[in-house]
């Protein structure tokens, strides 16, 4: 098994508005047991509550909301370059249908309770401390509503960053 070192967030040195908007992260929820991941490439990285935190959006429709939903912690997963059709592909398929390791060779890990991949460059364990579902009557953004066709809106969830594991 790969071996990850500790960092604390301060150490972070990578650009919140590349890693997450440009390289893209899989938000993964579950236990080794049973989880599901997805590709998402909207979040944030900040403080809230005077804790490091980071905050994801997860439509209701989509498989890992159930995990999500289901359990306490949750992991962000940054990969190099080479792993781009790994994302794309966890990206659009659904783990109803898929096994998205087993599809894309990612070797799923635990992290603390929850699960992220051997392949990860960068993993960040987060605690939910916060959640609130999007609200289209407070869309301030005229073109906000076009993310949304099915009008399926997302849930926000922050979490508090537990550990950051890097490579």
């Amino acid at each position: 098994m790969k071996h990850f070192d500790i960092i604390k967030p301060e150490e972070l040195s990578d650009n919140p508005f590349r890693l997450i908007g440009k390289d893209w992260t899989l938000i993964t929820a579950g236990t080794i047991d049973a989880y599901n991941t997805m590709t998402a490439s909207w979040g944030g990285l900040g403080i809230l509550w005077n804790k490091p935190a980071a905050t994801v959006y997860v439509r209701p429709t989509r498989h890992t909301y159930e995990f999500m939903e289901k359990h306490g912690e949750f992991t962000l997963s940054f990969f190099s370059e080479e792993y781009r059709s790994a994302l794309n592909f966890c990206g659009s398929k659904s783990g109803r249908d898929y096994d998205k390791a087993l599809e894309t060779g990612l070797s799923p890990m635990a992290f603390g309770s929850s699960v992220a991949f051997e392949q990860a460059r960068l993993v960040l364990l987060c605690k939910k401390i916060y959640f609130q579902d999007m609200d289209s009557r407070n869309f301030l953004d005229d073109g906000a509503e076009k993310f949304y066709p099915a009008k399926d809106y997302h849930r926000i969830y922050i979490g508090e960053v537990l550990k950051i594991f890097k490579e």
